[in-house]
């Protein structure tokens, strides 16, 4: 007996199974700044997007904009790298989105603590990351995947 494609699914012909079903959506954009120039960079993007910045607590890498894109958390994050952007894609199974992902193309590029860090095919960056937005949101803006 198949299962209903649930809220937020792509209705297919095939089956969903319940036991394979996980979540995730974009989560944030994450403006990667060399650690000499995070101060400077803070001040540019908080008044470029008229947004109040403050360190995030025991995060000492990561500097919160607040209210800079409406839905996503943004970020400047210190690292020892070149700078770029890249997206964090959370959800409620990091083994399943991280293997949908490589199987849409993505290639492994790294793994810090929970966090996965992949390369689109493209050859954008994105980390695959643990739910952080509060359960009501996540259940509303996550899409389900088989």
């Amino acid at each position: 007996m198949c299962n209903s494609a649930p809220a937020g699914a792509h209705a297919t012909d095939h089956c969903y199974s319940l036991a394979a079903m996980h979540r995730s959506r974009l989560v944030g954009i994450l403006i990667d700044t060399p650690a000499a120039q995070v101060g400077t960079e803070v001040d540019f993007w908080s008044a470029a997007l008229g947004a109040q910045s403050y360190p995030a607590p025991g995060e000492e890498q990561y500097t919160v904009l607040v209210g800079a894109a409406a839905g996503l958390i943004t970020v400047v994050q210190a690292v020892d790298d070149a700078p770029r952007y890249h997206v964090d894609i959370e959800t409620d199974d990091l083994a399943a989105e991280v293997a949908r992902l490589t199987a849409l193309g993505a290639e492994p590029v790294a793994r810090w603590q929970d966090a996965h860090t992949l390369r689109s095919p493209g050859g954008h960056m994105l980390c695959v990351v643990p739910v952080h937005s509060d359960p009501e949101t996540f259940a509303a803006s996550a899409r389900t995947w088989p």
